[in-house]
């Protein structure tokens, strides 16, 4: 089964969208997800770090194709970033490993979710989602929690903003474009220019 997550820095699931057959595509499943009623929603001045899978377009940042990316790539020390599309590839690895850790945390907290499931689709969406429900839980109440080791020190989680008093407008197609070509491009200039 395919499950589309979201999740802030902190390992909170924003969003979770279970249920889909495993061999679904990524963009198919973010296209179902942006278009449901109580979906995916994305301000048009935010984005998410996304993998290769998806399309770069807007709301939705993926790494440069035919560049190291995998931080495995970059844990030696001793192949320095030689191009903007490099330091780029590399910075959004690091940060995107957040996700990959809620995963893998999703995974150690409950067995369930690391073998096998034999319950029919819908019993097996309702358990994904208790268990991510289950994880943001214990992710804000339980501190000293072993598997939330990157909780953010004296961020308040759920705090009113008063910027989202008034709902924004939000990205509700997505497709690849030249503005946010040009977007990855430029912020990978300015990345490479801070890493010299």
């Amino acid at each position: 089964m395919n499950v589309m997550c979201a999740c802030t820095q902190s390992k909170l699931i924003t969003y979770i969208l279970p249920g889909w057959e495993g061999s679904a595509a990524d963009r198919r499943i973010l296209r179902d997800a942006l278009s449901r009623r109580n979906g995916l929603k994305v301000p048009n001045d935010n984005y998410y770090l996304v993998d290769a899978g998806y399309s770069n377009c807007q709301g939705f940042l993926t790494p440069f194709q035919g560049q190291r990316y995998h931080l495995s790539e970059w844990a030696s020390g001793n192949h320095p970033a030689q191009t903007p599309e490099e330091v780029f590839n590399m910075r959004h690895a690091k940060a995107r490993n957040i996700i990959e850790t809620c995963f893998r945390a999703l995974k150690q907290r409950w067995a369930v979710l690391r073998s096998p499931c034999f319950y029919d689709v819908k019993m097996t969406t309702l358990i994904i989602i208790a268990c991510a429900v289950l994880h943001n839980f214990l992710t804000m109440e339980v501190p000293d929690d072993l598997l939330d080791t990157m909780v953010v020190e004296g961020q308040e989680l759920g705090a009113e903003d008063d910027a989202w008093n008034e709902p924004p407008e939000v990205i509700s197609q997505v497709g690849p474009t030249d503005a946010w070509t040009a977007f990855r491009n430029n912020l990978a200039i300015d990345m490479w220019d801070s890493y010299h």
